[in-house]
């Protein structure tokens, strides 16, 4: 499993910061949603099991970040990954 704290993201910018670290994507990674989806989908492997840890403030600082890495992540899923699970706590 891999634990992820978005508790202190305050912006959409440090968002895929973090993703990228977290995620490993690559060195050209964009910091964009449509770069992320090229990257899940194509240039790395999300583990099978992974838990975003103070959801709440992230969605508190940056709603829209939120909204969308969430959508993305179940678009993944239902696409690519049934057996992918995610939690927001």
């Amino acid at each position: 499993m891999l634990t992820i704290d978005v508790s202190f993201v305050t912006s959409e910018d440090d968002l895929h910061g973090l993703l990228k670290r977290e995620l490993d994507l690559p060195y050209f990674y964009g910091r964009n949603w449509d770069a992320f989806w090229d990257a899940v989908t194509g240039l790395v492997r999300i583990p099978d099991h992974v838990r975003f840890v103070g959801w709440a403030l992230l969605v508190e600082h940056e709603p829209s970040g939120g909204r969308t890495l969430r959508r993305l992540l179940d678009d993944y899923r239902d696409q690519y990954r049934p057996d992918l699970l995610v939690e927001y706590v």
